[in-house]
C-alpha cells in the first residue's frame, strides 16, 4: 500500500504476537494495515519499539466525580491511562444516571455504564441497606431512556452495603435484571451474606467482580483451591472480572487462581481518584503489569482488556484492528526495569518488566499519554 496519502501513519509498530506493522488512518478510520515501513502519509508517527493493540477497555471504573470517595474525571481514568473505553461500574442509580450519561459530551474517552440497582448509587456507602431504594420502576425507565449507554446492572453484595439485609437485595437485583433483560455485575466482599449464598444466583454473562480479593469471604479455600460455587459458576458461563481497587486484589489469591487455571476473563482497575493518586491501583498499565508478573503471557494480558472485554460488551469492533473500523487503539511499551508492585493487602512483589501506556488513538485522534505507571 505504498503511496497512500493519509491523515497520519503509525509506523513500525508491533502487535503482541511480534508482527511488525504500519497502520494508516484517514479521517479517523483505519484504511490500511501494512508491513512495517511500507506506508507514507501526511504525518508519520515513528513508533519503533512500541506495541499496538485495539484500545484498552476498563470494565470497572468510577467516573462520576461528584461522589466521594468513589469518583474521578472521565479522561483522567480513560485516555490518560491508555484506556479508550471505560465502563462505570454502578456509580449512579436511576436518580443520577442522566448526569453521568450527559458527562460524555465533555470527555474524549468512550463511556458505558452499569446502572446501580439502588436509585441512590454511590451517594452513600450502604445503598442496599433499604430495600425501598431498589426502585424497579425508576430503574427500568432509566434503562429505556439510556439503553445504548447502560450495559448491565450493578449490585454490591457485601456486609457494609447490605447492612443486615442478607441476600434480599440480591434477589431483587436478580429479578430486576430479568425484567430489564440485562446481565448483573455483582461486587463480592466481606460477609454476611456468605459467598456460598451469593454465587448461585449468577448465571451466564453475569459478572463476579473482585474475584481475586483477599478477604475471608472469598472464592478460594484456606489451601488456595477454588470453592465449588466458583467452579460451578464458571461452568454456567459466569464472567470473572478483576476489579483491583483499594481492597480487592490479593497477589496470594491471584497466584492460587492461576495455579488452579481459574480465569482470566477481564482485567479491570476499579479506579477512582484516591487509588489513582495514592495507589495501590495508579493506572491500568500498573494493574496489567501485575498480571505479566504473575506469569500470564502478554497476549493473555492484553486480550483481557481488549478482545475479551469487547466480546462481553457485544461490541467486537472495540476489540480488533481492522480496515474500515473507526480507530480506537492503544500504544504501549514494555520496559525492562526492576520495580516494586503492591496489592490491596499491602503485599509486595518485585518485577523486572513494566507495561507503560504511551498513547491512544481515540475515535481517530492520536493523543500521547501522560500517566503514572
Amino acid at each position: 500500500m505504498v503511496g497512500i496519502k493519509a491523515s497520519f501513519v503509525l509506523r513500525n509498530l508491533k502487535r503482541v504476537n511480534g508482527e511488525a506493522i504500519d497502520i494508516v488512518i484517514v479521517n479517523g478510520y483505519i484504511v490500511a494495515v501494512t508491513e512495517a515501513g511500507d506506508s507514507v502519509g501526511d504525518r508519520i508517527v515513528d513508533c519503533s519499539g512500541t506495541y499496538i493493540s485495539s484500545g484498552w477497555i476498563d470494565m470497572h471504573v468510577h467516573a462520576f466525580p461528584d461522589f466521594d470517595p468513589y469518583g474521578d474525571e472521565i479522561d483522567e481514568i480513560g485516555i490518560k491511562q491508555g484506556v479508550t473505553t471505560i465502563v462505570d461500574a454502578g456509580s449512579c442509580g436511576a436518580d443520577r444516571i442522566a448526569e453521568l450519561a450527559a458527562s460524555r459530551a465533555h470527555a474524549r474517552t468512550n463511556v458505558l455504564a452499569f446502572l446501580n440497582v439502588s436509585r441512590l448509587g454511590l451517594a452513600r456507602m450502604d445503598e442496599l441497606s433499604n430495600l425501598e431504594w431498589i426502585d424497579a420502576v425508576k430503574a427500568l425507565q432509566a434503562v429505556k431512556e439510556f439503553g445504548e449507554f447502560i450495559v448491565g446492572l450493578k449490585a454490591r453484595i457485601s456486609r457494609s452495603v447490605v447492612n443486615g439485609r442478607g441476600i434480599a437485595p440480591l434477589r431483587l437485583a436478580r429479578a430486576l435484571s430479568h425484567q430489564a433483560a440485562l446481565p448483573l455485575m455483582v461486587h463480592i466482599g466481606s460477609g454476611p451474606p456468605s459467598i456460598e449464598e451469593v454465587i448461585p444466583h449468577l448465571g451466564k454473562k453475569d459478572i463476579i467482580t473482585h474475584y481475586l480479593n483477599g478477604k475471608s469471604n472469598n472464592l478460594f479455600d484456606a489451601e488456595g483451591k477454588p470453592l465449588v460455587v466458583l467452579v460451578n459458576a464458571i461452568a454456567r458461563g459466569v464472567h470473572l472480572d478483576v476489579g483491583h481497587g483499594s481492597a480487592s486484589f490479593s497477589f496470594a489469591v491471584a497466584e492460587s487462581a492461576k495455579r488452579h487455571n481459574i480465569g482470566l476473563n477481564t482485567i479491570s482497575t476499579d479506579i477512582y481518584r484516591g487509588n489513582r493518586l495514592n495507589g495501590p491501583v495508579y493506572s491500568m498499565a500498573n494493574v496489567l503489569t501485575k498480571f505479566l508478573y504473575l506469569g500470564y503471557s502478554l497476549e493473555e494480558v492484553i486480550a483481557a482488556v481488549t478482545t475479551s472485554a469487547a466480546q462481553w460488551l457485544e461490541k467486537p469492533v472495540l476489540g480488533r484492528i481492522q480496515v474500515g473500523d473507526l480507530a480506537n487503539l492503544t500504544l504501549f511499551t514494555i520496559r525492562n526495569e526492576s520495580t516494586t508492585l503492591v496489592d490491596s493487602e499491602g503485599e509486595l512483589r518485585i518485577t523486572d518488566q513494566i507495561i507503560e501506556a504511551k498513547g491512544v488513538v481515540i475515535n481517530g485522534e492520536f493523543i500521547e499519554c501522560e500517566i503514572r505507571t
